[in-house]
């Protein structure tokens, strides 16, 4: 298939080959099922499959074919409880084959787009509307840390200790506080950085690709914070996590906590390690 770069990856495992064997007869399946006219693949997809699709009414969608991780399990169900307020909407679902077909955000532009500051005050303005309170079947943050804190020393490990390990031990001590202490639970999303909002024609802009858990509102700000989109250097970072907690009404220490702790969590993947990730965690908990 004519995949995008970004999913280069996925060859380089069993279970990635599996889907990617997987890949052709369900996009024709779900190609007749709803009736759809593709065009070629978006680029700049990194977690599934992504394409251009027209419906039979001229409804111009994006049909999405997911990697099978757990992270995006729950996608749909997030799409479905916003019902396009603040996110794009979903038109249909296949579980079976991890297919979704969405809304598609015309003219498309990302939010990183903007200067920093008009893309925070648009950040600030979106997120208090995908606050909902949620439970089933969405994982608890809680549930999620647990599972961050208990494979994270294995990974720092078998990475080759790519990091002082003064970050992993703080981190792991954030992530025990943190977890047991939360206020009110929402919906959040692990991946709501600059570039997964999108500029749309329903409305001015629109998240795409949650990564869904139920959590206190702190743990939403994580994705923009530690994102290179908008900047990345510790005045940035820092300038992010001031603003967005200040107009949000948060407590910013919960928020750089949890930015610490996920942060680092998602630094390493198998071999690979994300230098950028652990730069992030090191100006936080040096400079505060």
């Amino acid at each position: 298939m004519d995949l995008p770069e970004g999913l280069d990856w996925v060859r380089t495992t069993p279970a990635g080959r599996t889907w990617l064997g997987t890949l052709p007869t369900w996009l024709a399946e779900c190609t007749e099922r709803w009736s759809l006219r593709l065009g070629p693949p978006f680029r700049y997809a990194y977690a599934s499959l992504a394409l251009p699709a027209d419906l039979p009414d001229g409804t111009a969608a994006v049909l999405k074919l997911q990697y099978p991780d757990e992270d995006s399990r729950h996608e749909a169900d997030a799409l479905a409880q916003w019902n396009g307020d603040g996110a794009i909407r979903l038109l249909a679902h296949d579980p079976e084959r991890r297919a979704l077909l969405v809304e598609r955000c015309q003219p498309g532009t990302p939010l990183h787009e903007l200067p920093t500051d008009r893309a925070l005050d648009a950040v600030t303005a979106l997120l208090p509307r995908l606050w909902r309170p949620a439970g089933e079947p969405f994982t608890p943050l809680a549930e999620e840390a647990a599972g961050w804190i208990d494979r994270m020393p294995d990974n720092w490990d078998r990475a080759g200790r790519p990091y002082e390990r003064r970050l992993l031990d703080t981190a792991l001590d954030l992530l025990a506080g943190l977890a047991s202490s939360q206020g009110e639970q929402v919906l959040v999303n692990q991946d709501l950085h600059a570039g997964n909002v999108l500029a749309a024609d329903r409305e001015p802009w629109l998240a795409i690709d949650p990564k869904p858990l139920t959590g206190e509102r702190e743990f939403s700000v994580v994705p923009m914070v530690r994102g290179r989109e908008l900047g990345h250097s510790p005045t940035a970072v820092r300038h992010r996590l001031d603003r967005l907690t200040a107009e949000l009404g948060l407590d910013r220490e919960r928020a750089r906590g949890w930015t610490i702790g996920h942060t680092l969590a998602w630094s390493i993947d198998g071999a690979v390690v994300f230098p950028h990730q652990v730069e992030v965690v090191r100006w936080l908990l040096d400079a505060g």
